[in-house]
């Protein structure tokens, strides 16, 4: 019999153009990036019915690529909620991003990786090379020119007329 593989499919995917310049255009400049950030989530919170969102890397630097005062205008994204409400928000073309857990895993026959992580005679002979030039470097003592001292300047006060006291 075989193994059943469970896929997690999402509960729902959508497609946005989410508009941002009306709500950015209402903040000082400098608040105006974190203010359109704020933007995208509310408007998936309200359109995707979610409890929570989480922005993908690739959208966050597309908000914050010409710094705090100049965010984008609209922005396209692409919405996964799953089981829980929780709505994962990428830009639309961004890669997806590959869990730790899917990785492939390092070929066990590769030779060459094992050869190159022990230490070879070359290395070993080169890193002697460099100690013994190191060494005669710090027995030659060089003289290192001195600062000339600058005289120092007094700040010269104008004529007050003297205080009655």
């Amino acid at each position: 019999m075989a193994k059943k593989e469970t896929t997690e499919k999402p509960e729902l995917e959508r497609t946005y153009i989410i508009p941002l310049r009306k709500v950015y255009q209402r903040a000082p400049r400098w608040r105006r990036t974190p203010r359109a950030v704020k933007a995208v989530r509310v408007f998936v919170v309200k359109h995707m019915k979610a409890t929570s969102v989480k922005m993908g890397k690739h959208l966050n630097l597309f908000l914050w690529k010409d710094g705090m005062k100049n965010p984008p205008h609209k922005v396209e994204v692409a919405c996964v909620k799953d089981k829980e409400g929780m709505v994962t928000v990428e830009i639309t073309g961004a890669p997806k991003e590959v869990k730790n857990d899917e990785k492939p895993a390092k070929k066990k026959n590769d030779k060459k990786e094992d050869v190159k992580d022990a230490p070879s005679e070359k290395d070993e002979e080169r890193k002697k090379i460099e100690k013994e030039e190191l060494n005669t470097i710090k027995k030659e003592k060089i003289p290192t020119p001195k600062e000339a001292s600058v005289p120092k300047q007094v700040a010269q006060q104008p004529n007050a007329p003297p205080s009655k006291g």
